[in-house]
């Protein structure tokens, strides 16, 4: 059944709420929807007090170790960390305290899929698939959807879809999926890309971009039969939104754990 899950996203070591197509190497365009006056280890805080298991800490940029760090001492094996994972730190986040790892770009060199790559950040984490999740945030392309790497601005060669989800859910123990072109925006969820997820995949995985309002949950477990669970960002009021409660988000989680 549909979860929501939370978010913690850092950018130049604080938390915000970021328009997601606006992060590029330009700080001009940079878009922000809220900057939190709160440290990242208050939400791990809040998070954890509230039992919301499988949140995710993203590191957008540089300068966000200490912040993410900090996070994951609040609530010690409680978050997922994602945002420059490499083959080379990923146990190093591990023991930092993080659940699990979440990889993207390093997959891509040069915008294109490396299986060997994959392959190396499994053996760094003793072939143990459960400590990784692999991002497939992604921008559309005519009918299509196209993982996005580099801070969701390059496109890379890998097209969303059945084939691509059976290459890589043996790898790994969920999937992310940031829809780029919703994310902060909130104009609402990309709801064919929710369904398909839902078809695609055999493993969790959680889609975020768009959310707008505590109806969009219920939205999800129709689309996807409750096999997506969902991330509010932008629109909660705890990053400074109207749209959403977050416990009514809470809420939502505890009634559908009674089911």
């Amino acid at each position: 059944m549909t979860h929501f899950r939370p978010c913690i996203d850092l950018h130049s070591g604080q938390v915000k709420q970021i328009v997601g197509g606006t992060l590029t190497t330009t700080s001009s365009d940079l878009k922000t929807n809220h900057v939190s006056k709160l440290p990242a280890s208050h939400f791990a805080k809040l998070y954890r007090d509230n039992g919301l298991a499988g949140a995710h800490v993203i590191m957008l940029g540089p300068d966000n170790q200490d912040a993410a760090k900090q996070a994951l001492a609040e609530w010690p094996h409680g978050l997922q960390v994602g945002g420059g994972i490499t083959d080379r730190n990923a146990k190093q986040w591990i023991e930092f305290g993080a659940e699990k790892v979440i990889i993207t770009s390093y997959l891509f060199p040069n915008a294109r899929f490396s299986l060997d790559r994959l392959k190396d950040v499994h053996d760094a984490l003793g072939d143990d698939k459960d400590k990784l999740v692999i991002d497939l945030s992604c921008r559309r392309k005519g009918n299509s959807w196209y993982v996005a790497m580099n801070k969701w601005q390059t496109i890379t060669d890998m097209e969303v879809n059945q084939e691509s989800i059976n290459l890589l859910q043996p790898w790994c123990s969920e999937f992310l999926i940031h829809a780029a072109d919703n994310e902060g925006l909130q104009r609402g969820i990309d709801e064919e890309l929710v369904h398909n997820l839902a078809q695609w995949c055999s493993i969790p995985v959680t889609y975020a971009g768009g959310g707008k309002c505590i109806e969009d949950l219920d939205k999800v477990e129709s689309l996807s039969g409750g096999k997506v669970d969902l991330t509010i960002g932008s629109a909660l009021d705890i990053f400074g939104g109207d749209g959403v409660k977050f416990q009514d988000c809470v809420k939502w989680n505890r009634s559908q754990e009674m089911k």
